[in-house]
């Protein structure tokens, strides 16, 4: 069985991941920065379908303490699967911006990247199998008025989703990223009526967690083993 770690994977699209790696026979760590309590709770939704599932929380912009429980998580072997779903909002025009909303977002969605990926990587390349899957967004690809700060950090993530697959092709593990469109959520809800989603999605709807997460159940998967340094979009057809 592999273990598989999905960094914020309390959220909706998290959740989904979460499930949906336990469904492929995955142990799952749900991890979880404040909402602890809900990771928990999707620990125990994934024991009661039968599958193995535990729970772990740390700041991933805080280098040493990542490195400290992830340390802990390598002592009961190497983690296959690495999600790096973690990500957080700070949205402003950038001439309003604030020097703490831009470093906080880099912090945690690129940043995030470095701190949980790089103690990983010599326990999974000796396995000469591996699968790290880097959740973008479709504003890395088109740019979103008030998020140049997220923006910049999910690009950031294409660059070095594409430099680390090429680093570890010989090894086994593939590196791909995957970029959202607009996905049903209690903050997508908020933020778009019916008619601006119309307006903006040539299918016409959001897209759901379930859908996201079953592209990255299959990039975790045997049969995408030829898959590598690609950023794959699942907009809608939102170009």
């Amino acid at each position: 069985m592999k273990r598989a770690l999905v960094t914020g994977g309390s959220g909706a699209i998290g959740s989904a991941i979460c499930r949906g790696l336990a469904s492929a026979d995955c142990e799952v760590i749900v991890h979880a920065n404040n909402n602890l309590s809900r990771a928990e709770e999707i620990v125990r939704s994934i024991k009661d379908q039968g599958y193995v599932s535990c729970a772990v929380s740390f700041d991933v912009a805080d280098a040493d303490a990542s490195r400290e429980q992830l340390e802990k998580l390598l002592e009961d072997g190497p983690i296959q699967i690495l999600v790096n779903n973690a990500g957080i909002h700070d949205d402003a025009p950038m001439p309003g911006m604030k020097p703490g909303q831009w470093q906080r977002v880099i912090d945690v969605s690129l940043n995030g990247f470095f701190n949980v990926t790089q103690p990983l990587l010599m326990a999974m390349m000796r396995t000469r199998w591996g699968r790290i899957i880097n959740m973008s967004s479709v504003a890395a690809l088109m740019g979103n008025r008030g998020q140049a700060n997220y923006a910049a950090a999910k690009a950031g993530l294409h660059g070095a989703t594409k430099s680390l697959a090429l680093e570890l092709a010989s090894r086994g593990v593939t590196v791909n990223a995957v970029a959202p469109g607009v996905i049903t959520s209690a903050m997508t809800e908020a933020v778009f009526s019916r008619e601006q989603i119309e307006a903006l999605v040539p299918m016409k709807r959001a897209g759901t967690a379930e859908e996201v997460a079953h592209l990255v159940a299959f990039l975790a998967s045997e049969q995408a083993a030829y898959i590598s340094g690609q950023v794959i979009a699942i907009n809608g057809a939102m170009s």
